[in-house]
């Protein structure tokens, strides 16, 4: 995805203020790499699950599809909490654009960062040098909102990209080697409690994920310490866990984490947190030296648009077709976008079915385009398929159509729809075994903890080590 820009710099933005930075003839790098043809050239950033599958239900249009992202591979974020709690290979939540596309013949790709988007020109500014377009889609998804509170930002970790997920398991499995490094019991309490901000559906999930770790396999491999002493505290601002769904399945999901022995605390914010220790909004101090934060995102925006058209959570106000209200040529799809309209007055939930429809409803709206200048558009409208969230092993929630269960037929109902929709035939493949493997045995593998080249050096300089943050 391009790179994320703070909402300041966003809104500080004038319109068309890339005309003072226009890209040079000999800036035009990328477009020397991808020979120019006799039809439109559409140019999507981001690879997310809108950008990527806009790419792929535009296989056959009279198009060059040129994709750019800063990596360059899918990744699946609903299975990225599995990630970060030792259930599933890093490999096994990613898929190579190369590899998705390495059959369609209109498709190229670029790992690039891009940096602004110039309207007036239909140029991208890239980190490679400039591409010009036909037709721009944005779909740059969401990232972090801490919002405003930097000391946050740099203590806590985030779970949005893969890199972030490693990160969390690193820290949690170093955590407890630590814990039996020290005879203090309130630093040892510390490197073993676990915080967790944000009761939605993530939250729910990481905390289950967490909750079974307790249970089934840290008493196996830390038999030295007292796991009684662990706290694992779910921070919830509202007064009930995934407000998006019914008070029903709310319950459902708080009793389920009970079992585990989560504790959660309901509206309440967190205020202040140090590496060491987090205080709340009612002057509570919860000490833990791993704090994930899951409890809010916003757009992710490339500078160069109007700002005008940035509104509520940080998103690209657009119309009923995805375009950008100001611009014939430039679309956003996916939590970056916000379809403003008498029914969704803040947009559609950001939520990656929501992504995949808005993906389908433009390709075909784009290709029509394409072909024949079609000005008879189809409106999005977004289908709800429900809302669903694992606690642990045979328990979930799900939620449509206003009906709600949970227990084992929610768990079998949520696995098999993350299967379906994960990409990459491998890719299921190593998740079912994980699975099985975990369910079996009540035992996770990926309980590694690698240490990266930078902090390999530090330890041999003798400088100071620290767990890898990005």
């Amino acid at each position: 995805m391009g790179t994320p820009h703070d909402l300041e710099t966003v809104f500080a933005t004038p319109k068309n203020a890339l005309t003072q930075n226009n890209c040079s003839p000999s800036e035009l790098d990328i477009s020397i790499t991808i020979a120019d043809e006799n039809r439109p050239r559409l140019v999507i950033v981001g690879g997310g699950f809108a950008g990527l599958h806009l790419a792929q239900h535009l296989k056959t249009a009279d198009l060059q599809i040129v994709l750019l992202d800063r990596n360059n591979f899918h990744t699946f974020q609903p299975l990225l909490y599995q990630v970060a709690t030792a259930m599933l290979e890093p490999d096994s939540v990613a898929n190579s654009f190369r590899k998705i596309f390495q059959n369609q013949k209109n498709f190229h790709f670029r790992m690039v960062e891009v940096e602004r988007i110039d309207p007036e020109n239909k140029v991208v500014r890239t980190s490679a040098g400039c591409l010009k377009y036909d037709f721009l889609v944005v779909a740059t998804g969401a990232r972090t909102n801490f919002y405003g509170m930097r000391d946050l930002a740099g203590h806590a970790l985030s779970m949005k990209e893969i890199s972030q997920g490693i990160a969390i398991r690193q820290r949690l499995f170093r955590n407890f080697e630590n814990a039996l490094l020290t005879n203090d019991t309130a630093e040892r309490e510390s490197l073993m409690n676990i915080i967790i901000v944000g009761g939605g559906p993530t939250g729910i999930e990481i905390a289950g994920a967490i909750g079974e770790l307790k249970k089934f396999i840290l008493p196996t491999d830390y038999p030295e310490l007292d796991l009684s002493m662990m706290r694992i505290h779910l921070i919830e601002a509202s007064d009930r866990l995934s407000a998006s769904m019914s008070s029903k399945a709310s319950l459902l999901a708080r009793q389920a984490l009970e079992k585990f022995s989560v504790t959660m605390w309901f509206n309440t914010k967190i205020i202040t947190y140090d590496g060491k220790t987090a205080r709340t909004s009612d002057g509570r101090e919860l000490d833990s030296k791993l704090l994930i934060w899951v409890a809010g995102v916003t757009g992710n925006i490339p500078v160069g648009l109007d700002r005008d058209e940035i509104i509520f959570r940080g998103r690209i106000k657009v119309d009923s077709y995805n375009r950008v209200t100001e611009y014939d040529d430039i679309y956003a799809i996916g939590d970056v976008a916000a379809v403003i309209t008498q029914e969704t007055p803040d947009g559609h939930p950001m939520l990656a079915p929501v992504a995949i429809q808005q993906a389908i409803n433009l390709a075909a709206n784009l290709a029509a385009l394409a072909q024949k200048g079609d000005s008879q558009l189809t409106p999005f409208t977004y289908k709800s398929h429900g809302v669903m969230a694992t606690v642990g092993r045979n328990r979930a929630i799900v939620e449509r159509a206003g009906f709600s269960f949970g227990g084992f037929p929610a768990w079998l109902t949520w696995l098999f729809v993350h299967l379906l929709t994960l990409v990459g035939f491998r890719n299921k493949i190593i998740a079912v075994v994980n699975w099985a493997w975990n369910y079996i045995s009540y035992d996770r593998s990926i309980r590694l903890i690698i240490p990266f080249i930078c902090e390999t050096r530090k330890t041999l300089t003798g400088q100071k080590t620290d767990d890898i943050r990005k």
